[in-house]
């Protein structure tokens, strides 16, 4: 019997982080994807691998086939062909595995910026470093969306995936925003607003509104690299509409996933949420958010 995503997953997780970085990848990473599935099982968890070479739905159903709760996303970089459907189709046609969810398409997080990361990070190999150097955006010089990215909307109305809006500026994730309202029948998830390239702090993404298609990643990496101070991570917590919340870990460099859940658990403490809104944030909305067969409109 085909099990369905959210009826399967929700009583077998505690957690789902929809953000985690394993190798292979752009940079060296603490764990590989069988090493980091591994501790994510062993705290009853599930974890979304990200990859900024590209697709690892191939690789998250090599996961699945090892009874591993890994699933995939895809990053629309260079490295993988840009902004362009058949790299999505390509990604969702190795999807392969029982009961898989949305997959989560992230538009280019390799992108003209000013921004320096505090992270210390090392490149994997020297043509993972050839591709950070080949950055893309998701607007034109007018600032006008690619009709690329419309037509990446416009597919994710009959098609099982996520759309997240990449390290888009704040301009351009407004505009992405408008675009799949506009559009309707799209799910799409704001990564990781407070970064830096983007800017959002909890007030603006709280005057965004209440809407069934948007989800909020609020990363616990924002934090622990100082780019968003407690009280803001705090307001998110409690007051955003649809919050996911991740980790977006995985550098060597960085808390390992049982220290971020124990870091994790002081913030909730801290911010007053109580079990029915942790549930939420860190289980239920990104199980919603994955879930197959949605539509709007």
């Amino acid at each position: 019997m085909t099990r369905q995503f959210f009826d399967y997953w929700a009583p077998r997780l505690r957690f789902l982080d929809v953000h985690y970085h394993a190798r292979p990848d752009s940079y060296h990473r603490r764990y590989s994807a069988a090493e980091a599935g591994e501790r994510y099982a062993r705290h009853q968890g599930g974890v979304v691998l990200k990859n900024h070479l590209g697709s690892v739905s191939a690789l998250a159903a090599a996961m699945q086939e090892m009874a591993l709760p890994v699933f995939g996303s895809v990053v629309l970089n260079a490295a993988a062909g840009g902004i362009n459907l058949n790299v999505v189709r390509q990604a969702l046609s190795q999807y392969q595995f029982d009961g898989a969810p949305r997959l989560l398409v992230h538009l280019p997080t390799v992108i003209p910026t000013a921004h320096k990361s505090t992270l210390s990070r090392t490149f994997s190999n020297e043509y993972a470093r050839h591709f950070a150097g080949l950055p893309l955006t998701i607007a034109d010089e007018d600032g006008k969306l690619r009709p690329e990215v419309e037509a990446l909307i416009y597919f994710a109305r009959h098609h099982d995936i996520v759309i997240s809006s990449g390290h888009a500026t704040k301009d351009q994730t407004l505009r992405l925003i408008e675009a799949v309202e506009r559009v309707g029948g799209c799910r799409l998830m704001l990564n990781q607003p407070a970064n830096p390239m983007t800017g959002f702090s909890a007030s603006e993404l709280r005057a965004l509104g209440e809407h069934d298609w948007l989800y909020v990643e609020q990363c616990a990496l924002t934090v622990y690299l100082g780019y968003q101070p407690l009280d803001d991570l705090y307001e998110v917590l409690t007051g955003v509409n649809n919050v996911v919340y991740s980790s977006d870990l995985g550098q060597p460099g960085q808390p390992d996933i049982g220290d971020w859940l124990e870091d994790s658990h002081r913030w909730f403490q801290a911010a007053g949420i109580d079990a029915e809104r942790r549930d939420a944030v860190t289980r239920l909305n990104p199980l919603r958010m994955l879930e197959p067969g949605w539509s709007q409109g």
